[in-house]
């Protein structure tokens, strides 16, 4: 997963290199491929990289119950 992240990442780099060079000479393509980067990093690079960091975690820990539950526990303790 690591690898193909990585070759998504250069290759989307690539692109957006590429349209900004196409569109400094003054052709319109140079737009679309800057903008289909952008999609790219959007809607595939950021998915995979949070499916990848976060697929073995444990995600009550990322609650924001428990941090709710501890401010009421210290206003509680406060106000005695």
């Amino acid at each position: 997963m690591k690898y193909l992240i990585s070759t998504v990442l250069i290759v989307i780099l690539g692109m957006l290199a590429y349209g900004f060079y196409i569109k400094s000479t003054g052709d319109v393509n140079g737009e679309i491929i800057v903008g289909i980067s952008v999609l790219l990093i959007a809607f595939v690079l950021m998915p995979l990289f949070i499916f990848h960091r976060y697929k073995d975690k444990n995600m009550s820990e990322f609650r924001l119950d428990k941090w709710f539950d501890k401010l009421r526990e210290n206003e509680k303790n406060n106000k005695k």
